[in-house]
């Protein structure tokens, strides 16, 4: 990998972050709310009229935190070149298997860190100036994917520094997990039920969060602080009690 400065990494990708969610939210926002909206009625999960003004505040947020999520990435990119970190570009370093467990590893890994500082976020001493931003919009678009108050996006941002520094990844483990992470925040925030969330007869819902689970956490704050798996809420008594029976 070619060594430039930390700004030209930095400026690769603020831009890179900010299409990533221009193409993927504003995709998934023109076509459930904009082309496909009336037709799929029937799938909506919102109990309120979208608010005034509540886009365009979470895409002002979005793009504060995308500034953040280049510094941090910036961050690694920079320190891989002076070989601080676990990166690595040798697809045989470890073997292919490695990727896949990796990959997975991260997974996991990302969606406990989440789940515990998601519930810290939400104590009413920190919750105004750490979390506030993310529900102001109340129930949320894909907009709201990525838009974090400045000093979550600080916290998030630094899960991948960390991680780059004590586990072993390969930058296309490291670039999917991202992808993952924007694809998966974009469809809990949906607001639409794209498959089938009731967890009684279905083990997609009932161990990975889908746009029904997360719409619960918008409505009731005290619930599902997961990321990708329901695992922590059921072990800690955090899901909603009615959600493996209903449908919503």
């Amino acid at each position: 990998m070619t060594n430039h400065s930390f700004w030209y990494y930095f400026f690769s990708l603020f831009g890179i972050t900010l299409a990533r969610y221009f193409l993927i939210a504003g995709g998934a926002y023109l076509l459930f709310y904009l082309v496909l909206g009336k037709s799929l009625a029937n799938k909506s999960l919102r109990l309120k009229p979208l608010m005034s003004g509540s886009v365009k505040k979470d895409i002002e947020l979005s793009v504060l935190s995308a500034v953040v999520f280049a510094i941090c990435g910036a961050f690694i990119i920079s320190e891989y070149s002076l070989g601080a970190t676990l990166l690595y570009t040798d697809l045989w370093k470890y073997g292919l298997w490695y990727l896949v467990v990796s990959f997975i590893a991260v997974l996991v890994l990302q969606d406990t860190y989440f789940y515990f500082i998601h519930r810290i976020f939400h104590q009413p001493l920190i919750f105004k100036w750490m979390h506030y931003g993310h529900h102001r919009s109340g129930e949320p678009t894909p907009w709201s994917s990525s838009a974090f108050d400045l000093p979550e996006a600080i916290v998030q941002g630094l899960f991948f520094v960390g991680v780059s520094f004590i586990v072993p990844l390969h930058f296309i483990t490291l670039v999917a997990a991202l992808v993952i992470m924007t694809v998966w925040a974009v469809l809990t925030h949906l607001g639409f039920e794209v498959f089938s969330s009731s967890s009684k007869n279905n083990w997609i819902g009932k161990w990975l969060i889908g746009s029904t689970h997360h719409s619960i956490h918008h409505r009731k704050y005290k619930v599902h602080y997961g990321l990708y798996f329901t695992f922590w809420d059921k072990l800690l008594g955090t899901e909603d009690p009615n959600y493996e029976n209903d449908s919503h």
